[in-house]
């Protein structure tokens, strides 16, 4: 009895080694966790490619891997960053010239609090304003070297995830504490819920950001390729969607005098785009993975918390597979 207390306490006393180290590895490698979501996302959605092209096509693994990741790079990544870098030339010339800009926008305000009567902001709030907007230049610029590195990381790890997706999977199978058919069960709810959020949020937005250039484009507004840049970004947010893009387009035409227009989009946002928003945002991740919408708007509100821009498709799926786990405990320790 006193060997097997002794034993027992080693290994609990190991135990508390072992989660201490990693609680602390994982806190120091915490502001690359996204790139680990990132990669596993990605190996997801190029498991079967990745197999088709080993197995039927006979590839060297070195090659497939390389070749889908090439792919992912110039079909995903290549687009959203030279979206995201069209949104950044406009933002940052808006930084170096804040104070213009909030002329120009204290000129818009007046004119529309003396023509409606209103009051929208006061000075003192457009000069706070001006003094964030200047605070933000670092903060842009150390997010874009962030950006660099967490992609840098992703495809790195990625690739080792590639080349030993057989030998990985086996592993897991055998080594993971569950019955097989819940093994299963979570492989296959985690490729459904990465297909609908990874696919089915960029279709979406992209759906609403042509939307709105179509009304941009009939409106006269000027630059639409910024304000569809927008759209798409402002799109990918719950709830709110792209009225975030087209409510500030209608208020710069009001201050420019076009009232009618600007009537003609709000009435064309709230009644198309948000109405269609919430039907293909809906409709897609139902036909994708049939995800309940409370899961993608409390998952995106905790994926923006805790990783940023790239937490929207990443935090609703955290969230179902929270849910997930919830149903493989009861139905692996469960009496019923």
């Amino acid at each position: 009895m006193l060997k097997l207390n002794s034993n027992k306490l080693r290994q609990l006393s190991f135990y508390s080694i072992l989660i201490v180290w990693a609680i602390f590895i994982f806190y120091q490698l915490w502001s690359f966790f996204p790139a680990l979501l990132g990669a596993i996302t990605f190996y997801i959605l190029m498991r079967k490619p990745m197999n088709f092209l080993v197995d039927k096509r006979k590839w060297h693994t070195p090659i497939a891997a390389m070749a889908l990741m090439l792919a992912s790079f110039l079909i995903i990544l290549l687009p959203i960053t030279v979206l995201i870098n069209v949104l950044y030339v406009k933002i940052d010339y808006a930084i170096q010239n804040s104070n213009q800009l909030i002329a120009i926008l204290t000129k818009i305000i007046n004119s529309i609090e003396v023509k409606y009567h209103i009051e929208i902001i006061s000075d003192k709030n457009l000069e706070a304003a001006g003094k964030t907007i200047a605070e933000i230049i670092p903060q842009i610029v150390g997010a874009t070297f962030n950006t660099v590195i967490i992609i840098a990381i992703l495809y790195f790890v990625l690739y080792f995830l590639l080349i030993n997706y057989n030998s990985l999977e086996k592993w897991l199978i055998k080594n993971v504490p569950l019955k097989n058919e819940n093994v299963q069960l979570i492989g296959n709810e985690l490729q459904t819920l990465v297909t609908s959020n990874a696919i089915g949020i960029p279709v979406t937005a992209l759906i609403q950001g042509i939307l709105g250039a179509i009304a941009y484009w009939i409106l006269g507004v000027t630059d639409i390729a910024f304000w569809f840049v927008v759209t798409c970004l402002a799109a990918i947010v719950p709830m709110v969607g792209s009225s975030l893009a087209f409510i500030p387009i209608a208020l710069l035409l009001f201050a420019d005098g076009y009232e009618v227009k600007g009537i003609i989009l709000l009435l064309y946002g709230f009644g198309i785009m948000y109405t269609l928003d919430s039907f293909f945002r809906m409709a897609i991740q139902k036909k994708m993975g049939n995800v309940h919408p409370l899961i993608t708007t409390f998952g995106v509100i905790i994926g923006l918390k805790l990783f940023g821009f790239i937490g929207l498709v990443f935090g609703p799926i955290l969230l179902a597979m929270f849910i997930l786990f919830v149903r493989i405990y009861l139905n692996e320790f469960s009496d019923q």
